[in-house]
């Protein structure tokens, strides 16, 4: 079980990005944080893992952040990235194992072994020895999946993982992260494109600064609950 409790973030100790934040997810699943631009969907995630100042806190399991920070891969914006890093995909990939191992551990012939299987989960195993500013942003995107892979965490955070990649790529990432939910994980996913959601989601966080709503996607993915967010002019292309 995890959960949400008051979380609450404000900028120069003044302007609330996000305030009193609460909910609990009893199973594992595909979670959706939607809402409108500057509705603190990205915030929300960095305050959850401790990356920002904030009041409040996340508990896995009734622990704190940090019992279970091995437990954790996140992703972050594409902008945020540096595609300059002299890394090549296979490398890219293997840092997802280093935090299960201690700081003068080498990787091994299995380590390896683990790295080769996740590229070829993400069909990108013909670039391992690329450099990763050779690659498009939605091969990219399916090496930072295959790291999340290789680090067999248990919740798993992604900021809009989605924007700006090509079909083919988001179906191969949306198959693997119900595969990795079958295998009782918990994924959070920041995301933009409404028309996508009931396909995507078991639930959802609806946000406006303030949690509008939470629960399953079928009972909050309703106009009337949408408006409260977006505003009465909301249109949503194959939903409602």
């Amino acid at each position: 079980m995890l959960e949400v409790k008051k979380m609450t973030v404000s900028y120069t100790g003044k302007q609330l990005a996000i305030e009193d934040v609460s909910f609990k997810i009893e199973q594992p699943g595909i979670i959706g944080v939607i809402g409108p631009n500057g509705a603190g969907k990205s915030t929300l995630l960095k305050a959850m893992l401790n990356l920002i100042s904030h009041q409040g806190e996340m508990t896995f399991n009734q622990k704190k952040l940090k019992h279970f920070q091995k437990e954790i891969a996140y992703v972050e914006q594409k902008s945020a990235v540096d595609y300059t890093f002299p890394i090549t995909v296979a490398e890219c990939v293997s840092l997802g194992l280093y935090p299960n191992k201690r700081f003068y551990q080498r990787l091994t012939k299995k380590d390896w072994q683990k790295v080769t299987q996740a590229l070829e989960a993400v069909d990108m195993l013909t670039f391992k020895n690329n450099q990763i500013g050779e690659l498009s942003g939605g091969q990219f995107q399916r090496v930072l999946i295959a790291r999340t892979l290789v680090q067999e965490a248990q919740l798993i955070f992604l900021d809009e993982p989605f924007v700006g990649i090509d079909v083919v790529s988001e179906e191969i990432i949306m198959a693997l992260l119900h595969q990795m939910k079958q295998q009782g994980k918990y994924i959070f996913i920041v995301h933009h494109d409404l028309s996508k959601v009931v396909d995507y989601f078991d639930q959802l966080v609806l946000m406006n600064r303030q949690l509008i709503a939470f629960g399953n996607t079928e009972e909050v993915f309703q106009p009337e609950i949408l408006a409260k967010a977006f505003g009465q002019q909301l249109i949503v292309l194959g939903g409602v």
